[in-house]
């Protein structure tokens, strides 16, 4: 129990800006384990997104400000660990044309002009999706948008390799070693729990559809980056992650629309 729980808050470690006990310090073989629980992560993260929007919207009266503060809440808690990479992506595949100029625009650390454009649009493309929902089921789809969003990235790392293996500086490489079987049907469960909880609870099953849209999200994804790169980068997994992310909350609207949500 000890050992899982110093994986554990490896993962809060790597994954949030949380402060965690002196006594967890930095393993690149314990981050590789706390990969299985990224999806818990993403429990973490939407469990605090609805507190602060729950909070604000009590406190301010406006939907608007409570979604905005929702995100700003959910950024600041991980650095803004995935949207970096998803504007990272963005660079890259936009300003490059071959393997090896895109690796290198993903590893500039400055912001350009396809990375803004493409984080800000996804940022008010989340914003509009929300937005879209009745207030009451902005809490749930925040619930379930970061587990399966993280549980979408994590396959990746089963099925993908790794395109910096040669990269001694790459920071996603002791994540990227190759998950077991167990593993992965571990964190994708994880991942599926709060959905599977919420299809039972609203007796709508038609909502467990939302797995084969991130499937295809992913298959797409790891798919363009596999012809471009060759796999993947840990930049690619936060792109994934967002790009999962806000296709949950298209799909929860679209499922009002279609009275299946």
């Amino acid at each position: 129990m000890r050992h899982q729980l110093h994986v554990f808050l490896t993962a809060v470690m790597f994954y949030t800006r949380l402060p965690c006990p002196a006594w967890v310090d930095h393993s690149e073989e314990l981050l590789n384990e706390a990969t299985v629980y990224f999806p818990v992560i993403g429990w973490l993260v939407g469990g605090v997104a609805w507190a602060a929007y729950t909070a604000a919207g009590w406190l301010f009266g406006n939907t608007d400000v409570a979604l905005l503060l929702s995100l700003i809440a959910s950024v600041l808690l991980t650095g803004a660990f995935h949207e970096d990479g998803f504007a990272d992506v963005c660079d890259g595949f936009g300003g490059g044309w071959t393997r090896e100029r895109i690796l290198e625009i993903m590893k500039d650390s400055r912001l350009g002009t396809y990375g803004a454009a493409g984080l800000g649009l996804l940022l008010a493309l989340k914003l509009g999706a929300l937005r879209g929902l009745p207030p009451a089921l902005v809490g749930p789809a925040l619930l379930l948008a970061h587990p399966l969003s993280r549980a979408t990235a994590l396959s990746c790392i089963f099925s993908h390799d790794y395109a910096r293996a040669n990269d001694t500086d790459g920071k996603a490489k002791p994540v990227a070693k190759k998950l077991g079987r167990a593993a992965l049907a571990t964190g994708l469960l994880l991942g599926a729990l709060p959905l599977l909880a919420w299809a039972a609870w609203t007796g709508r099953p038609a909502v467990l559809c939302l797995v084969l849209v991130l499937a295809a999200v992913k298959w797409y994804l790891a798919r363009y980056f596999q012809r471009w790169i060759g796999g993947y980068t840990g930049d690619c997994l936060g792109a994934i992650q967002q790009v999962a992310e806000v296709s949950v909350y298209l799909f929860l609207l679209a499922g009002r629309a279609w009275c299946f949500c």
